[in-house]
């Protein structure tokens, strides 16, 4: 196996082990077997260790979104919004509603001062997804003010409505909040 496609599939699994379990209920050794990679990879490619690892599996679910994002958004922000809560509806329904988001696990979880790599990332990927989201609405409308307030808004909604899918094994909230989104969305970019 080539060097970088096992360092992917770590990436990879440590992704999917963070959507499904958070940072801090993962050890290292779990990501590599859940990989199928030997655990002394595993600090070959990430020596920073299980920080690292998660940060690089954060980055992963971030360009995963923006390229998301970025082939829907030029038809205008309703379509970028719907491709968002497609994505999210797929996962959630994929996992049988046992995974959610890897950076918001990240995010919502303990992490030491100085080894803050991983939130540092989750930081990232929102900002990235809030300035695609709001550039959208900016282009179709909007003020710059009311794109980014709703391009918060749109983020916010859709990773905590994962969390409700998750914890009713249903994706009536996702629904809903879509719906409720679409309408702000319309309301931002309707310009007089």
């Amino acid at each position: 196996m080539a060097q970088s496609d096992a360092r992917d599939r770590l990436v990879a699994g440590a992704a999917d082990m963070l959507r499904r379990r958070g940072l801090n209920a993962t050890s290292v050794r779990e990501l590599a077997k859940h990989s199928g990679a030997p655990l002394g990879s595993t600090y070959h490619y990430f020596p920073g260790g299980k920080s690292q690892l998660a940060a690089e599996a954060v980055r992963l679910a971030d360009a995963l979104t923006v390229r998301k994002l970025t082939a829907e958004l030029p038809s205008g922000p309703v379509d970028g919004l719907r491709a968002f809560v497609a994505m999210w509806r797929k996962i959630v329904v994929d996992s049988d509603f046992e995974a959610g988001c890897p950076v918001l696990a990240v995010s919502v979880e303990d992490q030491p001062a100085d080894d803050d790599e991983p939130r540092r990332a989750a930081a990232e990927a929102f900002d990235h997804w809030t300035d695609l989201l709001a550039g959208s609405l900016c282009e179709h409308g909007a003020t710059a003010d009311a794109a980014d307030r709703t391009a918060t808004l749109i983020v916010a909604a859709i990773e905590g409505t994962v969390a409700m899918c998750r914890a009713q094994r249903s994706v009536r909230p996702l629904d809903q909040t879509a719906e409720a989104l679409e309408a702000v969305v319309h309301a931002v970019i309707a310009v007089d």
